[in-house]
């Protein structure tokens, strides 16, 4: 198949990133090669027109601005989330049980449980410590060697295993780490894994937040590479597309890209979408950039347009009639804009308009999701940011099968298709 340096990118990316803390990490790599000057938020901020900047909360969302040579009178915002589904591991997560060191899991968002048997399982999350000096420190870890595993039992001791058992996240996934472990039991593997990662002998773990993630790297999938298979598809393939879209841009407009944590869980929290992180940033430049004031600053965000980015459901081949008809997204066919009728997605006629627009001029063909009438519809930061900002925003995505399973798959060119739209956007002079 033929090398893509974008795809390529992607699939680093994607293999660097097994959690929310690490996709930040990734991107502020990237930002930072790019110029882009980190801002803390327990600082005061110097900020000067045409600058780029980026800050960070909990180490696990991010927002990045490129900001306007020109007086700010307008933004074009692209917003996604870092999070995925999956399995998190309690707090005194070691058990002990039939000789084997297990670990107590917990289900993080709604993940699709079945496909975690049988993986080989990594390590990965952020640890606090207390250093021999008694400074407290929070650090990332990530072991990427398959060091757990969930077994399936055998069909021969469950004959009703292909017939839609119900599985029990709390007594059937405990997955397995080490035989006996009385000895050397979670807290000291820790140990032993800062020390092989950051060179810490004394440290005391104070506490964690550690996921287990599929040790399988991503890959291009089909005779013709047309795929793309990977974990965290949802939504790291939407925080890479907006990355690349703003990197590529040509800085002449007031730009954002956002990624929150905590999508999955509904995004209330400090850091994600329900929270103040992106108000409190806009507001800071918006009175170091703009005029200091409430009214200003409601006359920025209406002048201003919110692209979420968050992956929609392809039409599966094997189950077509979970889609309406009329609106069954394909791979590989460009940017699916998604609509729902009870708000679940922000579109509107007026924001669909734009993006149609923008994919006419930039050659992207563009799609269009809505759910079947008689089932659920999930949801996205779109709405969320609307409704806490007050931004006219719509909903778009990269067509997907798989969604919130340990490994999803996408369309290659696809990528290609959605930065291109996205940097439309980000380039275009006027927003109406």
């Amino acid at each position: 198949m033929p090398h893509d340096a974008t795809l390529e990118r992607l699939l680093s990316f994607l293999q660097a990133s097994p959690t929310p803390w690490h996709a930040t990490a990734s991107m502020v790599r990237r930002l930072e090669r790019a110029g882009y000057r980190r801002l803390e938020e327990t600082q005061a901020w110097q900020l000067s027109p045409g600058e780029r900047v980026y800050v960070t909360r909990n180490d696990s969302s991010i927002i990045a601005l490129q900001l306007p040579g020109e007086p700010l009178s307008a933004l074009r915002m692209i917003g996604a989330h870092t999070d995925s589904p999956g399995l998190r591991l309690k707090p005194n997560a070691a058990l002990h049980q039939q000789g084997w060191l297990q670990l107590g899991v917990e289900v993080y968002g709604g993940a699709l449980l079945a496909p975690w048997f049988d993986r080989d399982l990594g390590l990965a999350g952020r640890v606090h410590v207390r250093r021999e000096d008694g400074r407290l420190q929070g650090m990332l870890l990530n072991v990427e060697r398959p060091v757990a595993i969930i077994p399936s039992l055998a069909i021969h001791l469950d004959r009703e295993a292909n017939n839609g058992r119900a599985i029990n996240p709390q007594t059937q996934m405990a997955p397995v780490l080490l035989q006996g472990g009385e000895e050397q039991g979670l807290e000291a593997l820790l140990g032993r894994w800062l020390y092989e990662q950051h060179g810490l002998e004394k440290a005391e773990v104070l506490d964690f937040e550690l996921a287990l993630y599929d040790t399988q790297p991503p890959a291009r999938v089909g005779v013709n590479g047309e795929l793309i298979a990977s974990a965290r598809l949802d939504n790291l393939l939407s925080c890479f597309i907006g990355l690349e879209a703003l990197l590529d841009a040509d800085g002449r407009q007031g730009a954002v890209l956002v990624a929150n944590d905590h999508e999955e869980v509904g995004s209330a929290s400090a850091c994600g979408a329900q929270g103040p992180f992106l108000a409190d940033v806009l507001r800071r430049v918006c009175e170091q950039l703009g005029t200091p004031g409430e009214e200003p600053f409601v006359r920025l965000i209406q002048s201003s347009r919110m692209i979420s980015c968050d992956n929609a459901h392809a039409l599966h081949p094997n189950f077509a009639d979970k889609h309406d008809a009329a609106h069954g997204p394909a791979i590989n066919s460009g940017p699916v804009i998604k609509v729902n009728a009870n708000q679940r997605y922000a579109t509107n006629s007026a924001t669909a308009a734009m993006f149609r627009e923008l994919c006419r001029e930039a050659g992207v063909p563009v799609q269009t999701f809505v759910t079947r009438a008689d089932m659920g519809c999930g949801s996205t930061i779109g709405p969320i940011t609307a409704t806490e900002l007050g931004v006219p925003t719509l909903d778009v995505g990269v067509a997907q099968w798989g969604m919130h399973s340990i490994r999803e798959t996408a369309g290659s060119r696809d990528v290609a298709h959605m930065i291109r739209a996205l940097k439309a956007f980000l380039n275009r002079p006027t927003l109406s």
